[in-house]
């Protein structure tokens, strides 16, 4: 039997989003259904309005829910109604590249992550009689009520404040995973880290409890960058700096051993690739615009250095966010430096305060009243 929800409608490319109700199936086999208590804003998911996943509107997105579970389809063994659970990005968990370990990558991933279906090609909801682009990450979190998947839902404590876990299914996930999984960063090593948003944040705070013995921040705005130091960073430079690279190259006595991309820019990822020193490896997190191309100095390469582009963090979030959880709890990942909680219907609202910068981290709270 269809429940009634409410869910944030995106009708046309760049439009507002309108709540408004639809209709939410009944859990499938290995799903879950999830009253959601909070869902982060992610870049993506703006990339995702602004046209680029290609799929037509009408369209629930959202990718960064935690809630509590309320019902369980068939075969799913490791829920129960009432468990408190983050959401992350959908896997197969059985094809190859899942079970080497890396389920960013995995070879169902596009279909149930970007399709706004899930990966049978089927939608979860209904708008008006019509099926609704939905599922998007295997969840549309910008819902009080989503169909999750048992592959992509993480068991938290019941305690849990899970209105500042939410952003951990992804932002959070890919900075921090960026530095811990991807790099395996080690104590003594250098980070230069591009751009200080949610997700470049979180890899300074990740390189911090690595024990990095210089981190970096780039950053566009000073108050960025003031809250950079405040999370980790030992330099901080404005983006627009004459002689940026020739000055970290000089900071650094030839380069970092990481850096990281964080924007989508090719300029960008340009100078992180050149800060990056020999046998160095450089990550691009920015999602860039889907021409977008980058000109690298080949002898560079010559160099051992390295430059992969790097999804969630290659990180496991069925272990990865309880380890992030856990940090949270010592004080060692302050999740609420970066947050802050709009209600449901000001996500228009939450929306601008990340596209001017206002906010760094937009968490709706689908069942309450905004916060600061």
């Amino acid at each position: 039997m269809a429940l009634p929800v409410r869910a944030a409608l995106l009708q046309v490319v760049n439009g507002p989003f309108v709540i408004d109700e639809v209709e939410l199936e009944s859990p499938r086999a290995g799903e879950l259904r999830v009253r959601v208590t909070a869902s982060g804003i992610c870049h993506t998911d703006l990339t995702y309005r602004a046209g680029a996943g290609r799929f037509p509107f009408p369209a629930v997105l959202g990718h960064e829910g935690a809630g509590v579970v309320e019902a369980v389809g068939e075969g799913v063994t490791d829920f129960a109604p009432g468990d408190a659970v983050v959401l992350s990005y959908f896997s197969c968990r059985a094809c190859g590249r899942c079970t080497r370990g890396h389920p960013a990558y995995c070879e169902r991933g596009y279909a149930g992550n970007f399709s706004g279906a899930r990966p049978d090609g089927s939608f979860p909801m209904r708008w008006r009689g019509e099926p609704v682009r939905s599922s998007f990450f295997h969840q549309s979190s910008f819902a009080t009520h989503v169909l999750a998947h048992q592959h992509n839902a993480v068991k938290v404590d019941a305690a849990a404040p899970l209105e500042l876990l939410a952003p951990l299914g992804c932002g959070f996930q890919t900075g921090a995973g960026a530095v811990l999984e991807a790099f395996r960063m080690e104590a003594g090593q250098q980070l230069a880290v591009f751009g200080a948003g949610s997700v470049g944040l979180a890899a300074i705070m990740s390189a911090r409890i690595a024990g990095a013995a210089s981190i970096i921040a780039v950053d566009v705005s000073p108050e960025r960058l003031e809250l950079a130091r405040e999370l980790g960073a030992t330099d901080t430079f404005l983006a627009r700096e004459p002689e940026l690279t020739r000055t970290i190259l000089k900071r650094t006595r030839g380069g970092v051993d990481f850096a990281l991309e964080c924007v989508g820019s090719p300029q960008v990822l340009r100078q992180a690739f050149d800060v990056t020193r020999p046998l160095g490896t450089c990550g691009l997190l920015g999602l860039p615009d889907g021409d977008a191309e980058v000109s690298l100095p080949m002898r560079a390469l010559l160099s051992g250095k390295k430059l992969v582009g790097i999804l969630e963090g290659d990180a496991d979030p069925k272990s990865f966010i309880p380890r992030l959880v856990s940090l949270h709890a010592e004080g060692r990942f302050p999740l609420e430096k970066l947050s802050r909680a709009y209600a449901f219907e000001a996500i228009n609202d939450a929306v601008h305060d990340m596209e001017t910068r206002t906010a760094i981290k937009p968490v709706l709270r689908m069942h309450g009243e905004r916060t600061s």
